[in-house]
């Protein structure tokens, strides 16, 4: 986005009575959250919430997808290197993630069979002797860049990134922020996946994407930089609908794994070579999206602390048309999946019945709207043998550490977040512990992840998400834009 002086200017202005409005309720402490926010806190989450909100003006999807997703350059304490792989020459991982699909449907799902890319992404180093606004070497090829990359890593961790944006917004270049500072607090190197966006790109365009960088690491194809990366090295990770698409990459090699005879490792065939199918060293989620129906009840009742548009707010909101994007030909409910895939495993990861087997999860939140679904998915994790880092903040809003650097919260969230994934990729045994962080002190006290962390049963998460499936397809049937409910900035 443009972030000019005058382009902020312009966009501020207009607002002023409202800025005024809100400094002068937060320091008479008159609004609900002036006990546990500073003021800058509460004029960026306010804002957030006018721009996304049910009055935000609609904007057409490939607008908004040209502004989420223009490069910035690339300038500071980061090393980036970009790379461009090319398509497998068979067919093999398209036809093993297609019969995953299909041996985890319940019957009655819709979808359409993406053809191969070649994948895009970029390695996100940090570069620690560079000023914060020096710009990259000038002449230095994509290569080169990367072998300076890796003489600064000082620790094995790669991971494995995946950007958020509601499935449809953000791209690696606009994460470069986030992706440098954990490039800093791991000491490794993060592979940032241009995975495809819908609703261009619908289920399972992304998630052939996500396998495609996972295979390359491991097993790297003709051109690449790297050498091939051992599965106990790599951490996915991912904020919010990158969160997505780290649990259904997870759960598609899970389902992978359980289809294979027993004691056997799964392979297939990859830029002419059988390789192994491994699984990560962990998985480390940011406020994850797990959830496509938008249905647990945090979702309308956590407003108090985020700015995320619930449902019931964006009832009459639609997107202008967009043509040759949205509505898509044929039309379809939701941007990234059609209405009958809504409830399949590889679209929610929430509803999966099993994650047994699974590597170490570690999960951030705060007190949000996707807290139901990360803290029910936390719990059967647990319930099913699975080591889960539990990390829940007061009063901090949907992934508030990429929004608010200067609040002590953010602080020990990257902490937390580097800390786990250095400790899974040497090797340390993980076990089970939650610890809730308060606002202000970032005081510390310890939560039972077996019980303590919601009263919703795992049981009762199909009847949530089939209302969830509903409202969605009722809205499609009268002509209303079920896509409304994303979020428009």
């Amino acid at each position: 986005m443009d972030a000019s002086p005058s382009a902020l200017l312009k966009l501020l202005l207009p607002k002023t009575p409202f800025l005024l409005k809100t400094a002068l309720w937060h320091s008479l402490s008159m609004s609900p959250t002036s006990s546990k926010w500073d003021l800058k806190t509460e004029i960026t989450v306010n804002m957030l919430r006018d721009m996304m909100g049910p009055n935000s003006t609609p904007t057409p999807i490939s607008k908004l997808q040209r502004l989420t997703c223009k490069d910035p350059g690339v300038k500071g304490k980061i090393w980036v290197s970009k790379v461009k792989l090319d398509v497998p020459p068979e067919d093999d991982i398209r036809q093993i993630m297609f019969k995953a699909i299909d041996d985890m449907s319940t019957g009655g799902e819709q979808w359409t069979k993406p053809e191969q890319r070649p994948l895009e992404a970029e390695w996100d180093g940090y570069r620690a002797s560079a000023k914060d606004d020096e710009p990259e070497p000038a002449d230095m090829s994509e290569k080169d860049k990367y072998e300076n990359l890796m003489k600064e890593t000082t620790s094995k961790v790669t991971l494995l990134y995946f950007h958020g944006g509601a499935m449809y917004l953000l791209d690696p270049a606009t994460s470069r922020p986030l992706t440098g500072r954990l490039a800093k607090e791991t000491g490794g190197r993060v592979f940032s996946v241009r995975y495809r966006l819908s609703p261009q790109g619908p289920f399972p365009s992304a998630l052939l994407d996500c396998f495609t960088a996972y295979l390359s690491l491991l097993h790297p194809p003709p051109g690449s930089f790297h050498d091939p990366v051992s599965a106990s090295e790599i951490v996915f990770g991912g904020d919010s609908a990158g969160g997505t698409c780290c649990t259904a990459l997870l759960q598609l090699l899970l389902q992978i794994h359980r289809s294979t005879p027993s004691g056997q490792t799964p392979t297939v065939n990859f830029h002419g070579k059988q390789v192994d199918i491994p699984l990560p060293a962990g998985v480390a989620l940011a406020s994850p999206w797990l959830d496509i129906t938008r249905s647990l009840p945090s979702i309308e009742g956590a407003v108090t602390y985020d700015y995320l548009p619930p449902p019931s707010s964006t009832d009459a909101r639609e997107f202008p048309r967009d043509e040759g994007v949205w509505p898509s030909d044929p039309p379809r409910a939701d941007f990234y999946a059609e209405a009958s895939a809504l409830m399949h495993p590889l679209v929610s990861p929430l509803i999966a019945k099993d994650w047994s087997k699974s590597p170490p999860l570690f999960f951030s939140v705060g007190e949000e709207m996707l807290r139901d679904e990360d803290a029910v998915m936390a719990q059967q994790c647990v319930a099913q043998g699975v080591p889960v880092v539990w990390r829940d903040f007061e009063a901090m809003p949907h992934c508030f550490a990429m929004l608010l650097e200067s609040v002590p919260s953010s602080a020990v969230h990257f902490s937390e977040y580097a800390t786990f994934c250095k400790e899974v990729v040497e090797g340390k045994k993980m076990e089970s512990n939650g610890v809730f962080i308060k606002a202000k002190t970032v005081e510390r006290s310890e939560m039972d992840v077996k019980t303590g962390l919601t009263q919703i049963q795992f049981e009762e998460v199909e009847g949530y998400m089939q209302k969830g499936k509903e409202r969605i397809e009722r809205k499609f049937a009268k002509g209303q834009d079920p896509a409304s409910e994303r979020p428009m900035l």
